[in-house]
């Protein structure tokens, strides 16, 4: 147990999955550079836990959260708008059978990586039109945003460069064919028309040859 002291509203700050410098002014009950050498001290102590730049959550709330649950909400948070895809999702639905290492996200900002606590945070940039394809959980009174299977294959692949498409995706990207359904194959033709992209839809003519003959 981490001894401190100096907090005016310790149990409300304890209670939030995160939260910035003007929240902390407010329940730690400093300001200026009494606030920055109360936050430094309660970093050092291993109390406050930076996120990224003026984001924190306490050692007391990320040791009695759900870790998973809470990466995935944090995801949404460090860079918004932004939802869940790409290998964090394909490897999730055993589509791809690398294990989970990051949490990689789709955002309309500009591609950035964040390292905390949590783990390793990569976002990668659409375009708004493709911004789409995502379900809304969930979890603790929290929103999480993760795309579906066909969303997280499609903005995979868009963002890939691939030298030999036919043959990537018959074997060397290791695709799970099985994990997909019809349905999924359908929706993820819809996001092709959407994206009016001439290199995904022959990546849909093959994928398309794949699932008929697998």
């Amino acid at each position: 147990m981490i001894s401190i002291s100096g907090i005016e509203y310790q149990k409300e700050l304890e209670s939030l999955p995160f939260f910035n410098k003007s929240q902390a002014r407010l329940l730690i009950g400093k300001t200026g550079r009494n606030l920055d050498a109360k936050l430094a001290q309660l970093k050092k102590v291993g109390y406050l836990v930076p996120l990224k730049k003026n984001l924190y959550v306490t050692d007391p709330y990320y040791q009695q959260t759900n870790r998973s649950f809470y990466g995935e909400y944090l995801a949404g948070i460090l860079r918004s708008p932004s939802y869940l895809s790409l290998e964090y999702i394909l490897a999730k639905e055993g589509i791809i059978p690398e294990g989970i290492v990051n949490f990689t996200s789709i955002t309309l900002k500009s591609s950035r990586t964040y390292k905390n606590v949590a783990g390793t945070f990569l976002y990668r940039n659409l375009k708004p039109i493709l911004f789409t394809g995502y379900i809304e959980d969930n979890w603790d009174e929290k929103i999480i945003r993760r795309a579906t299977r066909a969303k997280a294959l499609f903005d995979w692949l868009y963002l890939q460069k691939l030298s030999h498409p036919s043959a990537e995706l018959s074997s060397d990207l290791r695709i799970n064919w099985d994990r997909l359904t019809f349905a999924d194959i359908n929706e993820f033709g819809g996001y092709v028309s959407l994206s009016q992209s001439a290199k995904m839809s022959r990546i849909l003519k093959i994928i398309q040859k794949i699932y008929v003959h697998r």
